[in-house]
């Protein structure tokens, strides 16, 4: 009987360690939803080298000896750790785990350490980052002074190759901007040169080679996002190579027209004849037809005249031509022209063709005298220059009345046709004809002399 109870009685202690085991690893899974479950990577031993108590005692004493934890509490049960306690910092929580993780004998860690959250006022951190900030400052001098010198030398260099080539060009290339644009694409590899040196000295080999090697990529992305800019200032480097203009010149172009007042990188300014400034892109004049009338001094013009066909055709051709061959403003060579241009309702039109020199005379003051001078000789040779033929529709009829005795069937006298009135005398030279000069200063003195934006003019002066 004694031998029974005692076996019964520890039967029933263990069922009460069991009971009280399992209760405890309820109590941990449920104290423990929210915390830090770590399994270690190696394997688990089925026969611990070391107790539990062994295991929570040693890694407690290493918590106590950190001093970063308050009231560390550490129990190991069959292995498992189970972590309480405060920390100050989320880094040494980590720790905390890892140690536990890494201790022979756990094969896991259950991490309930609480991160205690403080608002610090301290300015450690700021003076600690400051501080680093000036030892690096102190040490990347030396390096910041020779990058000061070397990045100036490099432009001066630039400049002074800019300048030779500028020398050694002369008189070769004749446009200015042509050679502003041969010289600085000779010297700028010299300042991307120093460029490389730099980086390369700082340690930024991968951004120096970009640099070096994207600078052409760089530029045909920039072309391509500003192409019309990049299209404009090819088309007026190509101009100012070609020159097919100068500033001064009459010029047509685009159905504009007008006089050339300056180019720049981006567009031709002309001033119209009623004095308004005409900005065309340089793309558009280089595409397209240039008609310059100053380039060459002589210009021919021309002027219709209407005769009446009793007139003798023969007759006026040689009474404009001794008119225009005594006019010294018209050349002799080539000789002016007097043709039969058409036959019209009730004239035979006439076109005169004569040459002259357009860079002094105006054309439309030399016509406006030439018609005038034309008029007074056709009509004192009694060449009639009747108007064109109209047709006037009365539609109610004309009515026609008898006149008898010298009146009218209404008894009113007879109307008294009057002699035509003999046309006043036209003097052979006014006082217009004295001024016959080109208008081309006055539009320059009338329009705002300037270029545009502030820009360099590329184009060079006639002489």
């Amino acid at each position: 009987m004694i031998c029974l109870n005692l076996t019964t009685l520890r039967q029933g202690f263990l069922g009460l360690i069991v009971i009280s085991l399992l209760t405890t690893s309820v109590a941990a899974q449920d104290a423990s939803q929210d915390a830090d479950i770590s399994v270690p990577e190696q394997t688990v031993a089925l026969e611990p080298t070391a107790s539990d108590v062994t295991i929570a005692a040693r890694v407690e004493s290493i918590f106590e000896a950190t001093g970063w934890f308050i009231n560390p509490v550490v129990r190991v049960q069959e292995g498992v750790a189970f972590l309480d306690g405060t920390v100050a910092l989320a880094d040494h929580r980590k720790w905390a785990r890892d140690l536990a993780a890494k201790t022979d004998g756990v094969v896991a860690v259950v991490n309930r350490l609480e991160v205690e959250q403080k608002v610090s006022w301290s300015l450690d951190p700021a003076r600690r980052e400051l501080r680093n900030f000036m030892q690096q400052t102190i040490v990347a001098m030396p390096l910041v002074l020779l990058s000061l010198f070397i990045l100036p030398l490099s432009w001066m260099l630039a400049r002074l190759v800019s300048r030779i080539a500028r020398w050694m060009m002369g008189s070769r290339i004749q446009s200015p901007f042509l050679k502003d644009i041969i010289a600085r694409t000779i010297s700028f590899p010299v300042f991307l040169l120093g460029l490389y040196l730099v980086l390369q000295m700082a340690g930024l080999t991968q951004l120096a080679l970009s640099v070096m090697g994207g600078a052409g990529v760089l530029g045909i992305v920039i072309g391509f996002a500003f192409r019309d800019i990049a299209e404009n200032f090819l088309a007026s480097l190509l101009l100012s190579i070609r020159q097919p203009f100068r500033r001064g010149d009459w010029i047509r172009v685009d159905g504009q027209e007008g006089l050339v007042q300056s180019m720049n990188t981006r567009s031709t300014v002309l001033i119209s004849g009623e004095g308004n400034h005409i900005q065309i892109p340089n793309s558009v004049v280089f595409k397209n037809t240039i008609e310059n009338f100053s380039a060459a001094a002589k210009r021919r013009d021309t002027f219709d005249v209407g005769i009446g066909y009793d007139a003798s055709v023969v007759q006026v051709q040689q009474i404009i031509t001794d008119l225009l061959n005594e006019n010294d403003m018209i050349y002799d060579d080539p000789h002016p022209m007097v043709l039969v241009d058409s036959l019209g309702a009730s004239t035979v039109n006439v076109k005169v063709y004569y040459w002259y020199d357009f860079s002094k005379l105006s054309p439309l003051k030399l016509k406006s005298a030439l018609l005038r001078q034309a008029k007074k000789a056709l009509t004192e040779g009694g060449v009639s220059m009747p108007d064109e033929a109209r047709e006037v529709i009365f539609p109610q009829g004309i009515p026609i009345k008898n006149a008898t005795d010298g009146e009218d069937a209404a008894g009113a006298a007879p109307v008294q046709t009057e002699a035509p009135a003999q046309l006043p005398h036209e003097p052979a030279h006014s006082s217009l004809d004295a001024d016959l000069a080109n208008e081309a200063e006055d539009l320059q003195q009338q329009a705002t002399t300037r270029v545009e934006e502030g820009e360099e003019d590329l184009l060079s002066r006639g002489e």
